[in-house]
């Protein structure tokens, strides 16, 4: 069976140049990069590069980058951190969306039953949440606004900037979740004006376990493992310098822009063989325009998402619905967009990455046509 791996957006192979660091790495990083002696310089020298790497990629100073063990753990740093390290106790306020990741709607959750007053703003049926209902959320008492640079599901970009530039002019802490668009779009920090920004390693080619968050300098946090002063102390715990220096390599070696262009033109061959093959019974979900280049999400009318997959043998995405024994439940973001339950519920994400070849795309798209054709064969067939 021929094997299509379309699921980039849930997490991707380790890159070349990434890989053969780790191996490097293997034998020379055993050290504990806090110690003093020889055996120390090798994995203090990778999370210094590393560090280095990644702050470029930002933009930012490579003291301002904390690493994690993941995107969950950078969300959770920056909004409890921030709500715990709050100057002002009258400060209790969290704006953020209803599509948000778990990652950041758990954390809000928790802040919650903490005393947190958390706004959870619609988004419309493209997925975009309005500037101008964040600022109509803000009060006197708002600390901190937390909003996706793109959703993970229909690859939705949120406008960061014009959210970004509301918060500073109320004084207010502005975070992104950037896990889905660093190495995808420009994620520049004094472009997007972002005080604090989340990384996951392992959804730009670099292992799952490894993250980091951006802090802008005079940002206050408080850490959320108390130990030793590693990670300028706001994170406790002997760095792993070869996942470290895996995440480094990682960003260095994003996608080009005519990698990221031509994923992009898979993505849109995949939609148009699709749209030829179901016609208006495949249904686009997320934004037309202000979408990530890798990312098509099609609700397939009559059909359930894990039908679709089960007619795409070998084939690797993810549907938009959980089936359960008596019940389909429909994602939260497909929900939150208002995307009728029967397109919902036949959702299918298809994410493309820079092993993606137009032959498995083609593969793909021939693979449908079976479903699409008994589509077309009840329709005729149909009693008046």
């Amino acid at each position: 069976m021929t094997q299509i791996y379309l699921d980039f957006n849930a997490s991707t192979p380790l890159s070349p140049p990434v890989a053969e660091l780790m191996h490097q790495l293997i034998d020379s990083g055993y050290g504990n990069p806090s110690s003093t002696h020889w055996a120390a310089a090798p994995a203090r020298d990778a999370i210094d590069t590393a560090r280095q790497q990644v702050a470029a990629l930002l933009g930012c100073d490579s003291h301002e980058i904390i690493f994690t063990s993941g995107g969950s753990e950078s969300n959770n740093l920056a909004l409890k951190g921030a709500f715990l390290a709050r100057r002002d106790r009258n400060a209790v306020h969290i704006v953020t969306t209803c599509i948000e990741h778990p990652a950041t709607l758990s954390p809000c959750r928790f802040l919650e039953s903490m005393g947190a007053r958390v706004t959870y703003l619609p988004v419309d049926k493209t997925g975009r949440v309005d500037p101008k209902d964040v600022r109509a959320a803000l009060g006197p008492d708002t600390l901190l606004i937390s909003v996706m640079h793109a959703n993970n599901e229909v690859g939705t970009i949120q406008p960061i900037a014009e959210i970004s530039a509301i918060a500073r002019e109320h004084g207010i802490l502005m975070h992104t979740d950037a896990a889905q668009s660093v190495g995808k779009l420009a994620t520049r920090v004094d472009e997007l004006g972002v005080d604090l920004l989340s990384i996951a390693g392992h959804k730009i080619y670099a292992p799952k376990g490894i993250g980091a968050l951006y802090i802008r300098r005079g940002t206050r946090i408080e850490p959320l493992i108390h130990g030793a002063g590693h990670e300028a102390g706001l994170r406790a715990g002997t760095e792993s310098a070869l996942l470290i220096a895996a995440l480094g390599k990682a960003c260095e070696t994003v996608p080009s822009k005519s990698d990221l262009d031509r994923i992009e033109r898979l993505r849109d061959l995949l939609w148009k063989g699709i749209k030829a093959a179901f016609h208006d019974r495949a249904v686009l979900n997320g934004h037309p325009r202000h979408r990530l280049p890798n990312t098509l999400n099609v609700g397939f009318k009559g059909h359930t998402g894990a039908g679709i997959l089960a007619s795409l043998p070998g084939v690797a995405a993810s549907t938009g619905s959980a089936c359960h024994e008596d019940r389909i439940e429909i994602s939260p973001v497909l929900q939150a967009m208002g995307v009728p339950a029967d397109v919902a519920v036949g959702a299918v994400r298809f994410s493309l990455g820079r092993t993606t070849t137009k032959t498995e795309i083609t593969a793909v798209i021939e693979m449908l046509r079976p479903a699409a054709a008994a589509d077309s064969s009840s329709a005729l067939t149909a009693p008046t």
